[in-house]
C-alpha cells in the first residue's frame, strides 16, 4: 500500500505538518494550481501544487481545510516559484488538521513524484491482480471438485479475513463461515431485516450493511442468474455478505468479492441442476415403482443411490384441495427431511407428495411424521394431510406406498371411523395402516391372486366395457370417490360436464349392479380401485 510517508522518505523530502497522517494510503496523485480542486477530486489523492493563487494567509488555511474536509491523503507544495517556502499559515492549520504537508525543492520536479508513486501504485494493483486471479482459480476448483457453498463460503472467510454468508433473496441464512470471530446473532438478524426492507423496496445493489458502515469493513453483493452483482436491477436470487473481523475491505477483498458472485452463482446453478435431475430421477423411480414395474431386487437397485438400499417406509402428503401447491409442498417435505438428515427419495404423483425414506422403528417413524405433520402447513401456507406406511425391505416399498396412501385417503373420506384408532387426535395428525381399520386386511393381502379376483369381481364388468370407454368410465369412477361423491368437483378434476359425469355413474352402476349412493358400495369401489393399483398390471412379471 503506498502512503504519503513512502514517497517522501524515499524521494527525500522535508516534511512540514501532520506526521501522524503520513500512513494514509495514497489512492492517486494530482497536479493543480486551482485554488479548489476538490470538485475534481474523490478523496484519497496526494496533491501537488506551487501555490500560485495562494496569496495571502487566509487563502492558505482555506486551502488547508478544503483538501482535509474532502480527505485528501496530503500536500505537496512546490518551492522556488510563487513561495520560497512553505507558508506558515499553511503548515500552521495543516498541523491542527493533522493534514501532512510537505516541501518538494525547484531542483525536484513534478514527474519525478508522479513516475515513484505511479509504478508503486501498478507494481501494488498487478500484485492485487496476481492474488485475486490465484483467489479466483482456487474457487473455482471448490466449485468444479462439487464441495459445495459451505466450502466456498469457507474458503472466502479465510481471503477476506473475516465472516461471509450467502443469504437467499429475502434474507434467509444459507451458509455462514467466519474467519476467527464469531457473529453476533443479532448482527445476522439485523442483516436479514436489512435485506427484507430493500427487497421488498426493488433495491438489488450491493450495499454497506449497516452493522459494517463503521470503517468500511463489509459489503453485500446481490447474486443474480448471470452472475453479476446488480446486473441491470435484475431481481437477485441470492446474497454474498462479507463482514471483515477488523479494518476496511482493501481492495483485494472486493475484487475477490466481486469475482466470487459469479463463483456463486455457478455453483447455485449447479445445485439447481443437479436438483432438477435427482426430483426428475427421483420422479421417475417412484412412478414406476407405484405402478408395478419396478420391485424386487432391480427397485432395490435403482434405491441404493439415494442411499436407501435396505428397508424403506413410505411418507405422503397432501392438499386437501389444491393440487397447485404440489410442488410447494414436494419442496417444503425435501426441505424438512434434509434438515432431519433423513435419506430420502421425494416426488409428486398425480395428487400426492410421496417420500421414500430410510427405514426406522414404528415410534421413530411416527414421531418423525409428527414432526413433518406439525411443520408443512407453515412452510406451504394451507393445511396438509400426512400419512406413513410401514418399514419394509426396499425391494417391497410399493406397498408401503399404497399402505400409506390408502390410509390418507380413508381418513379424508371418512372411511372405518377415519384415524380414532390412533388417539386423540389433531388437524394435523398422521394418518397411518391403523387408520385402515378391518380394511388393511384386504390391503396387505400377501396373495396378490386373491387380491385380483377381489377386484375383477368389483371392477372386472367396467373393464370390460366395450371400446375406449372403459377407462373413462374407471377415471371417473375414481374422481367421483375421490371427491367424496360431490358432482361439482369431480366435474372439473374430469374437465367434463357434471351432465357427462352423472351418465358415467349411472351407466357404472348399471354395469356392476352396484350404487355410489350406498356406503358400503362405494367403500368397496375404493378398496377394489385401491388393490388394483397394489397388485398393477397381471400381466407383468
Amino acid at each position: 500500500m503506498l502512503t504519503v510517508r513512502n514517497l517522501v522518505q524515499e524521494l527525500g523530502l522535508s516534511v512540514h505538518a501532520g506526521e501522524d497522517g503520513l500512513d494514509l494510503p495514497v489512492r492517486w496523485v494530482h497536479i493543480s494550481e486551482l485554488p479548489d480542486p476538490t470538485p475534481w477530486l474523490s478523496g484519497g489523492e496526494l496533491l501537488l501544487t506551487t501555490g500560485m493563487q495562494l496569496d495571502g494567509a487566509e487563502r492558505q488555511r482555506e486551502f488547508v481545510e478544503r483538501l482535509a474536509e474532502h480527505q485528501l491523503a496530503g500536500v505537496g507544495i512546490g518551492t522556488g516559484f510563487r513561495h520560497q517556502t512553505v507558508p506558515e499559515a499553511l503548515v500552521e492549520t495543516a498541523a491542527e488538521r493533522g493534514f501532512p504537508v510537505f516541501e518538494i525543492p525547484y531542483e525536484v520536479p513534478f514527474i519525478a513524484i508522479t513516475e515513484a508513486a505511479f509504478t508503486r501504485l501498478v507494481n501494488e494493483q498487478y500484485a492485487v491482480l496476481r492474488r485475486a486471479i490465484a483467489a479466483h482459480e482456487r474457487l473455482e476448483r471448490i466449485v468444479l471438485s462439487q464441495r459445495g457453498l459451505e466450502a466456498l463460503a469457507a474458503a472466502l472467510a479465510s481471503l477476506i479475513g473475516g465472516a461471509v454468508l450467502v443469504m437467499g433473496a429475502r434474507g434467509e441464512p444459507w451458509v455462514q463461515r467466519t474467519f476467527r470471530r464469531s457473529l453476533a446473532r443479532d448482527a445476522t438478524t439485523a442483516l436479514t431485516q436489512e435485506l427484507r426492507e430493500r427487497t421488498t423496496r426493488g433495491e438489488p445493489r450491493p450495499f454497506v450493511p449497516s452493522s459494517a458502515i463503521h470503517e468500511n469493513r463489509g459489503i453485500a453483493l446481490p447474486v443474480t442468474a448471470d452472475g453479476r452483482a446488480g446486473a441491470g436491477g435484475a431481481a437477485p436470487e441470492a446474497w454474498l455478505v462479507a463482514l471483515k473481523d477488523g479494518g476496511p475491505l482493501s481492495d483485494f477483498d472486493r475484487l475477490t468479492l466481486r469475482q466470487a458472485v459469479t463463483i456463486v452463482a455457478l455453483e447455485l446453478l449447479r445445485d439447481r441442476v443437479a436438483g432438477e435431475t435427482e426430483r426428475r430421477l427421483a420422479g421417475d423411480v417412484l412412478a414406476a415403482m407405484a405402478s408395478g414395474e419396478l420391485g424386487g431386487r432391480e427397485l432395490e437397485r435403482r434405491l441404493e443411490p439415494f442411499g436407501l438400499d435396505r428397508e424403506v417406509a413410505t411418507i405422503v402428503a397432501g392438499p386437501d384441495r389444491d393440487r397447485d401447491r404440489l410442488q410447494t409442498i414436494r419442496s417444503a417435505l425435501a426441505g424438512a427431511l434434509r434438515e432431519e438428515s433423513v435419506p430420502a427419495v421425494v416426488a409428486t404423483t398425480s395428487s400426492l407428495v410421496c417420500a421414500l425414506i430410510a427405514g426406522m422403528p414404528e415410534s421413530d417413524l411416527f414421531t418423525l411424521a409428527g414432526r413433518l405433520s406439525a411443520r408443512l402447513p407453515g412452510a406451504v401456507g394451507g393445511p396438509v394431510r400426512v400419512a406413513v406406511g410401514r418399514t419394509v425391505a426396499s425391494g417391497q416399498a410399493r406397498r408401503s406406498f399404497h399402505e400409506a396412501r390408502c390410509a390418507l385417503e380413508a381418513v379424508s373420506l371418512g372411511l372405518n371411523g377415519g384415524g380414532k384408532s390412533n388417539g386423540a387426535r389433531t388437524a394435523q395428525a398422521v394418518a397411518s395402516y391403523r387408520d385402515l381399520g378391518s380394511f388393511q386386511l384386504l390391503l396387505s393381502l400377501q396373495d396378490d391372486e386373491a387380491l385380483r379376483l377381489f377386484c375383477d369381481s368389483i371392477l372386472g364388468p367396467i373393464e370390460a366395457s366395450e371400446g375406449r370407454y372403459g377407462g373413462e368410465l374407471m377415471r371417473s369412477l375414481e374422481a367421483f370417490i375421490e371427491c367424496n361423491g360431490q358432482w361439482e368437483r369431480a366435474a372439473r378434476r374430469l374437465y367434463c360436464h357434471r351432465h357427462t359425469l352423472r351418465y358415467r355413474i349411472r351407466r357404472i352402476e348399471s354395469l356392476t349392479g352396484r350404487s355410489l349412493q350406498s356406503a358400503r358400495d362405494r367403500i368397496e369401489f375404493w378398496l377394489a380401485l385401491r388393490g388394483r393399483e397394489l397388485i398393477g398390471d397381471p400381466e407383468r412379471v
